[in-house]
């Protein structure tokens, strides 16, 4: 190909056109995408996100819905004192700016208790010991009831009425009554029926904290 020839095709108004074209075809393809992504990422757009800790699940779904947000429920805790289904944590926490369609992750108050297995204490720790492992597994305790036997030593677990053994799931709401020693001797005393004349019940540790 000859010095002219070439230069006449690089003046050809046909490959002018056809680069016209392409470049035009670029620019628009990149606003496109452009417009795309900013619709995409909701950008410039903010959500202020409310607060919704102590009201109902059903009511805060709504709440979320009508506001383009998402109600998700992640985990769930127990407080005897809070409704069921009351929101307990929300997360991203309220006042924080958000896109529309974002997820607000929930814990929920559970309707049911949760359950620990009882330690072993019938028989095997005084009072103040028992007590003290009962509570850090968080259960509540009623007044003892004295029955026969040595000094503050416990010799058996109620609850609800019924003697419940080492290792048994009971609800950490329910209260428990520990069954403690009078300092006197026990003759053939059925410890399931201490609610005869030989036992005493006390409020000393009266605890439904």
């Amino acid at each position: 190909m000859t010095g002219k020839e070439f230069k006449q095709k690089m003046l050809s108004p046909i490959l002018w056109g056809n680069l016209l074209v392409m470049a035009l075809v670029t620019v628009l393809l990149f606003i496109g995408v452009w417009i795309w992504l900013g619709h995409y990422t909701h950008h410039n757009e903010e959500i202020i996100v409310p607060d919704v800790e102590g009201k109902l699940i059903g009511d805060v779904e709504y709440t979320l819905e009508m506001m383009d947000l998402r109600a998700v429920v992640v985990d769930s805790t127990y407080d005897h004192k809070k409704p069921s289904g009351a929101i307990m944590v929300q997360l991203p926490k309220a006042g924080s700016k958000v896109k529309s369609g974002r997820e607000i992750y929930l814990t929920i108050n559970s309707k049911e208790s949760p359950t620990v297995a009882l330690p072993d204490i019938a028989d095997n720790c005084s009072l103040r010991e028992a007590q003290d492992r009962l509570r850090q597994l968080g259960f509540r305790l009623g007044p003892i009831v004295e029955v026969p036997g040595d000094k503050d030593w416990v010799y058996g677990v109620k609850c609800q009425g019924r003697t419940v053994m080492a290792g048994e799931r009971v609800p950490t709401d329910a209260v428990l009554t520990l069954l403690v020693g009078n300092n006197h001797e026990a003759e053939d005393f059925d410890y399931d029926d201490e609610e005869g004349d030989e036992a005493n019940t006390h409020s000393d540790s009266y605890d439904y904290e």
